[in-house]
C-alpha cells in the first residue's frame, strides 16, 4: 500500500483529528462515516464510550423520504441527526469529519445540521 493512496491519507488525517478531538456529556463527538453504500451519524461521548445518539441511510426515517445517500440525502441526514441530538438534550458538538474532505457530503451534513439548530 503506498503512502500516497486516498485509504491511507485519509486514516492519517482521521489520526491526526482524533488526537485533538475528544467528545464530553456536555459536548459529544459529531462523528460522521461514510461508506459507498450508506452513511451514518453518531453523537459520542468519549469519557464514558457511549452512544448518545445515531442516525444513519439505513434508517426508517431516511427511507421514508426515499432519499439516496447522495449530496440531497446527506442534508436530509444532517437534518435527521440534529433532531435526533435535540432529542437526547444535546444542543453543541465537537464535529469530527473522521478524516474525510470538508466537502460534498461532509460538508452537506454540517451545514443542514447547524441550520437545524446544533452548535459546533
Amino acid at each position: 500500500m503506498s503512502v500516497f493512496d486516498r485509504k491511507s491519507q485519509r486514516m492519517r488525517r482521521h489520526t491526526r483529528i482524533r488526537k485533538k478531538v475528544s467528545g464530553t456529556a456536555e459536548r459529544p463527538r459529531f462523528c460522521v462515516s461514510i461508506t459507498t453504500n450508506h452513511i451514518y451519524c453518531q453523537f459520542i461521548d468519549d469519557v464514558t464510550g457511549r452512544t448518545l445518539a445515531n442516525t444513519s441511510s439505513l434508517s426508517a426515517q431516511f427511507k421514508a423520504e426515499n432519499a439516496r445517500p447522495n449530496m440531497d440525502g446527506a442534508a436530509l441526514l444532517g437534518k435527521l441527526a440534529a433532531e435526533a441530538a435535540k432529542a437526547a438534550n444535546v444542543t453543541e458538538v465537537v464535529f469530527d469529519r473522521s478524516g474525510y474532505k470538508y466537502h460534498g457530503r461532509i460538508k452537506a451534513i454540517a451545514e443542514a445540521a447547524r441550520a437545524n439548530g446544533l452548535k459546533f
